[in-house]
């Protein structure tokens, strides 16, 4: 019977996926819910499993084809897979009947993966000739040996790189890919926001001593308490959305001539991911304690490298934090995170001389840079913001205390 793999449910919002890849080839014998393919949105990684165990004797959906919820992928014979399984067992009580003594002498000094490889496909080292060094088998041998016994080419000696002396061909030492679902959707979605906003960046400085100095203090007691580190994202979030109560104008959207003020603090938290720039969304920032944003902003890091985000975490939002720092940024523009107004930028803290009372001291300094959407935040609005950020974080007391 032949059983379809259809476009699974993708989440809110999302009705199309580019096939990224299939992990297994037509003609392949696979079991119930092992991984067949993945699937790339512009937000998140979906893996399609196989809904019954089988041979794989159709692929529809070829690796970077667009689909939709409910396409069909590809076909599945369930029938074939019972007889697979009793070939394959006599196939190996073949096979191992042969020779297990030259077969077991062959395999000595292989190399670990050649050794697996040998023994997942029922393969004798001594029927397949070896092109490594003193003879030994490489993966190429084996592979080749499966594909029809074609020994593989010995790899011609290197020649000498020489300067060109001409300008070089069109396309001569370059690779052409296409651009990855997530990487179009950010490509667009950024040229859209500074088409459409009337985007501006303002900067500021703040003194980040106390903020160190309580970090210092209570790090220990602190992971030792709730389990993960204190960062200083957790104390950005809080001075964000303090000032967001006071500048509302920063948390709201544009949607036709209406301007929607957002009485929640949403905040979306840039994150980097093998597969670009995310921003997963804290929700109700305000009502967390700093162990709850610090581990939420832990849990949201550990799914994003694993490839593990889902749409819901990264839906809405209502303000964003990018933190270029991280990376060794010392000063940039950032841009909206639409349809939102305004986002912060985070850089790098450097050690440098201010004059504090009269004095020149050294102190750990960051920039800010918030960008905004001149459309509905006025300047002032904007620089108060900041400014009330800085006071915030040098004087941390203040946000813990609430006051």
């Amino acid at each position: 019977m032949t059983v379809q793999i259809n476009v699974p449910a993708m989440g809110e919002s999302i009705t199309e996926a580019t096939v990224a890849g299939w992990k297994k080839k037509e003609g392949d014998f696979v079991e119930a819910d092992e991984l067949l393919a993945e699937l790339e949105t512009d937000k998140v990684n979906l893996e399609v499993v196989a809904p019954k165990a089988g041979k794989l004797v159709k692929i529809v959906a070829a690796t970077g084809a667009t689909v939709s919820v409910g396409d069909l992928m590809g076909e599945i014979d369930d029938a074939a897979a019972a007889g697979a399984a009793k070939a394959d067992g006599a196939k190996v009580e073949k096979t191992a009947a042969a020779a297990p003594a030259a077969k077991a002498a062959a395999a000595d000094g292989l190399a670990p993966s050649v050794r697996k490889m040998v023994s997942e496909n029922n393969i004798n080292p001594a029927d397949v000739a070896g092109t490594g060094r003193d003879g030994r088998l490489t993966k190429g041998d084996v592979i080749a040996h499966m594909e029809g016994g074609a020994k593989p080419a010995a790899a011609p000696a290197a020649a000498p790189v020489q300067a060109p002396a001409k300008p070089r061909a069109a396309g001569e030492r370059e690779e052409r890919v296409p651009m990855t679902a997530l990487r179009k959707t950010i490509a667009r979605r950024l040229k859209e926001a500074q088409n459409t906003a009337a985007m501006l960046t303002t900067f500021n400085e703040v003194d980040l001593t106390e903020v160190m100095a309580l970090r210092k203090q209570y790090k220990d007691m602190f992971k030792e308490k709730h389990g993960v580190g204190l960062g200083f994202m957790s104390f950005f979030t809080k001075a964000v959305v303090e000032a967001l109560k006071e500048i509302p104008a920063l948390n709201a959207e544009i949607n036709g001539e209406e301007i929607i003020y957002k009485h929640y603090y949403d905040i979306g938290i840039a994150v980097s991911a093998p597969r670009g720039l995310v921003v997963p969304v804290i929700r109700d920032a305000d009502k967390l304690t700093f162990a709850g944003i610090e581990q939420s902003i832990a849990d949201y890091a550990a799914k994003a490298k694993g490839n593990k985000l889902m749409p819901e975490d990264m839906s809405g939002g209502s303000f964003t934090i990018t933190n270029g720092g991280v990376f060794g940024s010392m000063m940039s523009t950032p841009i909206l995170n639409s349809p939102q107004v305004g986002i912060l930028g985070m850089h790098a803290i450097m050690e440098r001389p201010m004059v504090i009372n009269g004095e020149i001291k050294v102190r750990p300094m960051m920039y800010l840079a918030l960008s905004y959407d001149h459309r509905i935040v006025d300047g002032r609005e904007a620089v108060t913001f900041l400014v009330k950020i800085k006071e915030a974080l040098q004087d941390p007391a203040r946000l813990m205390l609430n006051v």
